[in-house]
């Protein structure tokens, strides 16, 4: 028998990206915004990955005034608290903690069509 290289394929991590670590040495948290088609032209927007430290009440008072849209706070178990929005408020959510400072634009990722 001949011994070959054979390489055995690693297990591939579809999540490993939230472990990546930037230039300061902290890992990279990224703040998803996602869009959720609710029936016929209705949307929600959902905002998660905020920093647990912020006041989402405070954050979400502003964003309905900015945006004149109805909102609401959310609990989940796995997430965390989740930002919930009426209609599709993904480019102005983004704008808006970028500009408030919250997050930089690098770490905020968009989902969706």
């Amino acid at each position: 028998m001949v011994d070959s290289d054979i390489q055995i394929p690693t297990s591939f991590d579809p999540f490993a990206e939230a472990e990546i670590t930037d230039a300061t040495g902290s890992t990279k948290e990224y703040v998803h915004i996602r869009i959720q088609q609710r029936n016929g032209r209705k949307s929600l927007t959902t905002v998660q990955g905020l920093k647990k430290e912020l006041s989402y009440d405070k954050i979400l008072k502003d964003l309905k005034k900015a945006f004149c849209c109805n909102g609401t706070v959310v609990n989940d178990k796995e997430l965390g608290k989740v930002i919930q929005l009426q209609g599709d408020q993904r480019k102005n959510v983004s704008t808006f903690i970028v500009q408030a400072g919250i997050v930089k634009k690098d770490q905020i990722k968009v989902h969706g069509f």
